[in-house]
């Protein structure tokens, strides 16, 4: 394929541009087995929130039709309580913790993406294509990814959406540059051991041997060796590990978890856990959930309006839940409240395949979420008024909030006023 001046023009597509000793296929190898083995866990549990949505249900769907792509797709159990908090910690602590070993892995490969010339064959041109776009939807999936952790959207599309079809880009990308590079990865880790390379220090460290874009030809003196390399790039990794794990799994390391999006200090008193959307920015206000609020039942034989007092002079029931979030925080509290059963019988339902549920926010994508008839036939599954002991806060979703075992945390709906119990097949 002859379609390219033989002579590569200036800068970075000239081999002597990158003079680093440490770059060759050892050290990117090296870099490419610890991403081999943490994509794929946090590809599995970003698709196992878009499981735990139950996107076939009613209003849940918010990416539209996907097609071939949620072939996966199974009715999300309520037991373990745990089960979404585990999935969304791992998928956004492992992420934030990957951060460091994709740079630096990018950094290494850095010569591969000026080659020159940058076709020269089929094989090549399709290893050449692999690698623009598994670079290109790594950066768009992490830095998406970590923006939305932190809740800070500068884009206008929705996130949902891009990063579920984003996700599926890079993947594809990721395992068919995989399928071309491991060949060279295993032979590259067998040619050098871990265990000596990191025995060598800076005046040991001289350029790999062989023909690879990746070894400088003109190699300047060595600054840091690979075992320093290694070395920052782990200890960064395990720092925001350590940043970020605490949102997850509480305890200890929730006093230095710096990167969770709703800080540490949370307030005092039994409210005192995550706020995603305080009552005040979507508009709730004191009138609309004070002595007029009713809560409507529907979809039974028996049309049912209920205060907040004739909510609590039903039966109450208290279970120990966790609540956890798609931006990776959970916080496990004790709620109390009305089981969603018990106000199916209350309303006459006798039969069901989902329930509705509306809140009174009018603004934001999750005013409403759609409930499987599993999920409301738990015991545990709760419309709760209280909260460890104590009425549920205006933040928390007073006066009555939606709490269901491993439900993500957008669909444990607050400031509820209606549910509907439906019959969607014949």
């Amino acid at each position: 394929m002859k379609l390219f001046a033989q002579n590569p023009p200036p800068g970075p597509f000239r081999r002597e541009t990158w003079r680093s000793p440490v770059r060759g296929p050892w050290l990117t190898s090296v870099l490419g087995a610890a991403l081999l083995v943490g994509i794929p866990v946090v590809f599995a549990t970003g698709l196992l929130s878009y499981v735990a949505y139950e996107p076939a249900l009613g209003s849940n769907n918010l990416i539209g039709d996907p097609g071939l792509l949620d072939f996966y797709v199974f009715s999300w159990p309520t037991s373990p309580s745990w089960l979404y908090a585990l999935t969304q910690g791992l998928h956004v602590t492992i992420g934030i913790a990957l951060v460091p070993i994709v740079l630096v892995k990018l950094w290494s490969a850095m010569p591969k993406l000026f080659e020159w010339p940058p076709l020269r064959s089929p094989a090549h041109a399709l290893e050449r294509a692999s690698l623009a776009l598994l670079v290109s939807s790594t950066l768009f999936q992490f830095a998406t990814g970590i923006f939305n952790a932190q809740l800070y959207y500068p884009w206008k599309f929705s996130f949902l959406s891009a990063h579920f079809y984003g996700g599926w880009v890079f993947i594809a990308a990721f395992v068919l540059h995989a399928v071309l590079r491991v060949p060279t990865m295993r032979r590259s880790l067998r040619e050098r051991r871990l265990l000596d390379e990191l025995r060598r220090g800076l005046d040991e460290t001289t350029p790999e041997r062989g023909q690879s874009a990746l070894i400088a030809p003109a190699p300047s003196a060595p600054t840091i060796s690979r075992r320093g390399v290694l070395a920052v790039t782990g200890g960064a990794s395990l720092g925001l590990l350590a940043l970020t794990a605490g949102q997850s799994v509480g305890g200890p390391l929730r006093e230095i978890a710096l990167l969770a999006p709703h800080g540490r200090d949370l307030g005092d008193g039994p409210n005192d856990f995550q706020v995603n959307k305080t009552a005040s920015s979507l508009g709730i206000t004191a009138t609309q959930t004070g002595a007029d609020w009713r809560l409507r039942v529907a979809g039974g034989t028996r049309r049912v309006e209920l205060s907040r007092t004739q909510l609590l002079a039903m039966a109450q029931q208290t279970y120990e839940l966790p609540i956890a979030c798609v931006e990776g925080w959970s916080t496990t509290q004790t709620w109390t409240g009305v089981r969603l059963r018990d106000l199916a019988a209350l309303a006459g339902v006798e039969s069901f395949d989902e329930l509705l549920v509306e809140s009174l926010q009018e603004a934001g994508s999750f005013r409403r979420a759609t409930l499987s008839a599993g999920q409301v036939g738990d015991r545990r599954s709760l419309l709760a008024l209280r909260v460890n002991g104590a009425d549920l806060s205006p933040d928390h979703g007073f006066p009555a909030r939606i709490v269901v075992p491993a439900l993500p945390g957008v669909h444990c709906t607050k400031w509820v006023n209606r549910l509907e119990f439906r019959a969607t097949r014949a």
